[in-house]
C-alpha cells in the first residue's frame, strides 16, 4: 500500500531546511510541505505561551494540505510544545530534541558533552532530560547562544563577526574539553564550519536533522505511510513573512533553486 500524502515540517525560519535536506536523502520519494514562520523568527526570544501559540497554529497551517506526519524541526518548540501538540493532534508528531540526545549518546559514550541552543532550548531543560534517558553517565554542559539564529537568517554563515560571536559563546565549552557538542537548534548547522573551526578537530558536532530523517523513515514504515515512489518527491516551500530572502538562503544551503516558495 502506498500513501502519497506528504510530510509536514515547520521550523521558525530556514533552519528547519537542515531536516528537509536529510529527508531528501533518506526518503527521497516522498513529498514535503515546508512552513517557516519567518514574520514570528526567532522562536526562542518568545515566552513559552506565545511559542506553544505558534506552534498550534503552524500545525493547523500543515493540516490543511492533508499532511501524514508532522516533523517540529525547531528545537525551541519541540523542547516547549511537543507534549501539547501530540496531545492537541491526532497526526503523528516528530521532534528534535529525543533523536538528536540519542545520536549524541551513541558519539559521546562516557564524559562531557557541550550542548547549544536558544535561550528557551537551553532553559527548558529538555535536552537534559533526553540524555538522562538514554546515558545517564554523560555530564551536559549547556550555553545559549541566541544571535547564531539572526546570524543564519542574514546568511553570516562565515562573516567575520560571526566568528567573534562563535568564539566567545563557545570558549567555556573549549575550557570544558568536552568530547562532542550537540547543535541544539537546526539553524546552527548553517554555522556549523564557523563553529567546527572554533571548538577543533577533536570535538564531533551531533546534528539532530540526520536522527529526525531516520526516526521518520522508521515511523513511516511501521505505520504503512511511505509512499511507494523510490525518488522524484516535490518540496512545496511556505513562509509567514516576505519569500524571496528565504528562497535565496534556501539555494545556498540546498544546493539548487527552490522551484515553490510561497507567502502563507
Amino acid at each position: 500500500m502506498s500513501d502519497k500524502r506528504p510530510i509536514g515540517i515547520f521550523d521558525s525560519g530556514v533552519g528547519g531546511l537542515t531536516v528537509v535536506k536529510e529527508m531528501r536523502r533518506v526518503l527521497p520519494g516522498e513529498d514535503i510541505i515546508y512552513f517557516g514562520d519567518t514574520a514570528h523568527v526567532p522562536y526562542g526570544a518568545k515566552s513559552k505561551e506565545t511559542i506553544k501559540r505558534f506552534s498550534i497554529e503552524n500545525v493547523n497551517f500543515l493540516l490543511k494540505y492533508n499532511v501524514k506526519l508532522i516533523v517540529v524541526a525547531c528545537n525551541t518548540s519541540s523542547s516547549v510544545a511537543l507534549p501539547l501538540l501530540r496531545r492537541s493532534f491526532k497526526v503523528p508528531i516528530v521532534g528534535v530534541v529525543m533523536p538528536g540526545a540519542r545520536r549524541a549518546a551513541a558519539l559521546s559514550g562516557y564524559g562531557k558533552i557541550g550542548l547549544i541552543g536558544t535561550r528557551t532550548t537551553i532553559s527548558s531543560g529538555a535536552y537534559e532530560k533526553a540524555l538522562k534517558k538514554v546515558a545517564p553517565k554523560l555530564k551536559v554542559i549547556s550555553k545559549p547562544c541566541p544571535l547564531f539564529v539572526s546570524l543564519a537568517e542574514e546568511g553570516w554563515t562565515s562573516h567575520r563577526l560571526t566568528r567573534l560571536i562563535a568564539k566567545e559563546y563557545l570558549a567555556p565549552l573549549k575550557k570544558a574539553k568536552v568530547k562532542s557538542l550537540i547543535l541544539g537548534c537546526t539553524h546552527y548547522p548553517l554555522l556549523y564550519q564557523v563553529i567546527k573551526r572554533e571548538m577543533g578537530k577533536g570535538v564531533r558536532l551531533v546534528d539532530s536533522a540526520r536522527s529526525v530523517a531516520d526516526e521518520t523513515a522508521i515511523i513511516l514504515r511501521e505505520r504503512s505511510l511511505l509512499t511507494s515512489a523510490r525518488k522524484g518527491g516535490m518540496q512545496k516551500f511556505f513562509v509567514s513573512d516576505e519569500p524571496m530572502r528565504f528562497a535565496g538562503l534556501g539555494k545556498r544551503f540546498l544546493g539548487k533553486k527552490l522551484k515553490y516558495v510561497r507567502k502563507a
